[in-house]
């Protein structure tokens, strides 16, 4: 390893992940100020909601290291979850930087790169669990852990000044049934050599106890599925293969084929595959050979579980699925957590099925059915017991998930503790852990296929559509400004009723844009900008009074 000099610096740098849970997005440097080499931990995304219409992924803005990207020594992927390794096929071509990642993440993230077109393009290396190798400055070991997805990995980041411990995701199972258990070995040596700083998950850090192991789920869900009659569809994140796992063998147990049902499904069900998982599971029933089963010989392993509209349940709920179909005297069960911010959209979800006659089954009435993949108190207090950091940066959480976990942290006896928002550049070496600097640290929006910041005109345009509804207005003039037709008025996403309906509110709009019209002066109705914005006046000040929205208002002026 390289020797430090005088004015080295160790610094952490989050970009996405600190402040939020999802598009994980770190950054680590060495050297002095004006010349550090960089490494990045994870490029991932988050999602869409109510607030971003018409937007499905937010990348994280990769601005400030863009414009180092010559500096960057490589991208590190801690696991494959899609708020992990999701914005590569986006961002991956601002950086061009060598990727790393063990064997089963890599083969996502090939796929991933193909869809994007440029996988030839990118030196993707995969190294093996528990491997070891440098950059630069960094030395880099992956430390095997547990967590709801294949090869999840901590890492030792080894520097001249010292060595941070970046967990990722993670949990500690006992008892995985898929892959091996958390390295507590290799962490406590590393505690014994000696940590500078433990970048954390912060994701349970309000919950006692511990998240439960995966070796439970089967048993809960073999017994449950063993008691149920009819067609069974299990809804849980594809990205989850122990759960995956769990499901098929509990279906199989009870003499059920299985059917996947769902692009992410065979996509994960691959990549498990093609790292040796999956062994002794009878082949996937496909979609067209599902009908041909008995009702109480089938099973359907579904995407979905958050009630993603184009997701295949979503899709079996409101009868729209072409081979799947559920019913009266079948069930479907929920075994996933509700990530906040879909609780509309489960529980429409649920009440389409429900209103089917299918019943459902929820971790909130069979407890056993779900584990979080994230540590709770009791597996947070180890982690500190194993690693004994100097230093403690959380990450991975709201603000409020944060501030705990730094207060958990100190009960730990860490001496010092960091609670950086995105943006925040944290010192870690020499001297005392500090935020020394504030960089760009904003969202992208992937709207259609462009991105776009979040700030975007037509973004904003869309949203105030969106809650004040729109109105658009033409109208021909002739040569002298004199009305041939019109105005007529148009309206979309506003309200009438039984005493005021839409049809008589938008004749007395258009009886408005007429009058203020005449009231132009000659040579103000030969400019059309001047009619667009004298109409457009009066359209929004007149929708205030009508219906208390202000809405867009599309004016087009003809000429004849």
């Amino acid at each position: 390893m390289t020797k430090s000099n005088s004015d080295d610096e160790f610094v952490f740098l989050p970009l996405g992940g600190s402040n939020e849970i999802g598009m994980n997005f770190n950054l680590y440097g060495y050297g002095p100020p004006h010349r550090r080499k960089w490494i990045v931990v994870d490029l991932g995304v988050t999602f869409g909601d109510l607030t971003t219409p018409g937007v499905e992924i937010i990348l994280p803005d990769p601005t400030f290291i863009e414009e180092h990207a010559d500096d960057i020594l490589g991208i590190v992927l801690t696991h494959a979850h899609e708020d992990h390794i999701g914005a590569l096929g986006w961002l991956w071509p601002r950086l061009r930087a060598p990727l790393y990642a063990t064997p089963f993440t890599a083969y996502l993230i090939r796929e991933k790169l193909r869809e994007a077109g440029i996988l030839d393009e990118v030196d993707l290396t995969e190294i093996p669990l528990s491997g070891t190798f440098s950059l630069g400055p960094f030395e880099l070991t992956l430390i095997t852990l547990t967590h709801s997805i294949p090869e999840p990995n901590g890492l030792a980041i080894k520097t001249p000044l010292g060595v941070v411990l970046h967990t990722g995701d993670w949990k500690i199972d006992p008892d995985p049934l898929l892959g091996p258990a958390t390295d507590v070995s290799a962490l406590r040596k590393l505690g014994d050599d000696g940590v500078l700083a433990m970048v954390c998950d912060s994701t349970n850090v309000f919950v006692d106890g511990e998240a439960g192991s995966e070796a439970g789920v089967r048993v809960a869900m073999t017994k449950l599925i063993g008691s149920l009659r009819g067609k069974i569809a299990a809804a849980c994140f594809a990205s989850n293969v122990a759960r995956m796992d769990t499901i098929i063998r509990a279906a199989q147990a009870n003499d059920r084929r299985v059917c996947l049902v769902g692009r992410s499904m065979h996509r994960m069900a691959a990549a498990a595959k093609h790292v040796g998982l999956f062994t002794g599971v009878q082949d996937f029933v496909t979609e067209d050979e599902s009908g041909y089963f008995p009702a109480d010989k089938i099973l359907y392993l579904c995407t979905g579980s958050q009630g993603e509209p184009r997701a295949a349940l979503s899709r079996i709920a409101d009868g729209s699925h072409r081979h799947v179909n559920l019913g009266k005297g079948d069930h479907c069960i929920f075994s996933s957590r509700v990530i906040p911010g879909n609780e509309v959209a489960i529980r429409n979800l649920q009440n389409n099925l429900a209103d089917r006659g299918v019943r459902l089954y929820t971790d909130r009435d069979h407890p056993g059915i779900h584990v979080s993949g994230h540590p709770c108190r009791d597996e947070l207090k180890e982690m500190y017991q194993w690693a004994r950091p100097q230093i403690a940066i959380p990450t991975h959480g709201e603000r409020r998930h944060i501030l705990e976990h730094a207060a958990f942290a100190r009960d730990m006896q860490v001496q010092e503790t960091v609670t950086p928002r995105n943006g925040d550049m944290v010192r870690l070496a020499p001297g005392r852990a500090e935020i020394i600097d504030q960089v760009p640290a904003g969202r992208l929006y992937v709207d259609g296929n462009v991105i776009v910041p979040s700030n975007a005109e037509p973004l904003r345009e869309r949203r105030h559509a969106a809650y004040n509804g729109v109105l658009t207005v033409s109208v021909a003039l002739d040569g002298k400004g004199r009305i041939v037709s019109g105005p007529q008025v148009r309206g979309i996403g506003l309200p009438g009723d039984d005493e005021y309906p839409l049809d008589d509110a938008l004749d007395d709009l258009a009886d408005e844009a007429e009058t203020a019209l005449k009231k132009l002066k000659g040579d103000e109705r030969d400019d059309d900008e001047a009619v667009e914005a004298a109409i457009k006046r009066v359209l929004k000040k007149a929708g205030q009074r009508i219906w208390d929205r202000r809405p867009v208002v599309e004016v087009t002026v003809l000429r004849v």
